[in-house]
């Protein structure tokens, strides 16, 4: 290499492979951006699912079965030794 090709190399970063891109690189974008938009379509379609509120109208089933379950437990362990 001559004195002025290292110049010019060193002026211009572009190399000969600078802005070649395979066709690859756009089919694997494709193939993510695909996979992200079912992703999110179908974690719409799960949430649509869901209901409006998670409180109940009638809590006497669930608080029956919670009965002795809300209170510290320190005195029922002790009991139980």
């Amino acid at each position: 290499m001559t004195t002025a090709s290292m110049v010019l190399l060193a002026v211009d970063p572009k190399g000969p492979e600078f802005g070649k891109a395979s066709p690859l690189g756009l089919l694997i974008i494709l193939l993510l951006l695909a996979g992200t938009a079912f992703l999110i379509w179908s974690m719409n379609k799960q949430l649509r699912k869901l209901p409006e509120s998670f409180d109940t109208d009638h809590p006497e089933p669930d608080q029956a079965f919670d009965e002795g379950t809300d209170s510290a437990g320190s005195d029922e362990r002790d009991e139980s030794r």
